[in-house]
């Protein structure tokens, strides 16, 4: 921006590319993480989200419209891994913003969610299920 002595929109984001490139490059050479790695993670996290959130509506659309629907709904326990108070609550909206299932209560020790679902064939796999996109994807953005 400062070599070409114009102070354009145009000539800042080609000189940040520039810099983001020339600092990724040299990345090696530090002991900490390319800064720019958390926000492609948070993409991740957003399209998993959005993956999830389709085949969910999907699924309920397919239980609410068969001719004689079995729901088997119920609460099962999730122990998380989450720690911090901000990855508690995502985790818990992610959850709950995910058609037919909805995040009750959070344990005293903040180490199990209770969570209501609409339908549970195996509570192992609903389990499995959660803790490989959500809580998987939320360790990642964090660490």
């Amino acid at each position: 921006m400062f070599l070409s002595e114009a102070y354009t929109f145009q000539s800042f984001l080609f000189g940040y590319i520039i810099g983001a490139a020339l600092l990724f490059m040299l990345n090696r050479f530090f002991t900490e993480r390319f800064y720019l790695y958390p926000i492609y993670k948070v993409i991740i996290l957003l399209l998993i989200f959005i993956r999830e959130l389709i085949l969910s509506n999907i699924d309920i659309v397919k239980l609410v419209y068969r001719p004689k629907p079995d729901f088997e709904p119920g609460i099962f326990e999730l122990p998380i891994e989450v720690t911090k108070d901000w990855e508690i609550t995502l985790l818990a909206n992610l959850i709950t913003l995910t058609p037919g299932t909805l995040t009750v209560a959070i344990s005293d020790d903040r180490k199990r969610f209770f969570i209501h679902a609409m339908h549970i064939d195996n509570k192992e796999e609903s389990i499995d299920e959660i803790k490989n996109t959500f809580e998987k994807a939320i360790m990642e953005v964090t660490q």
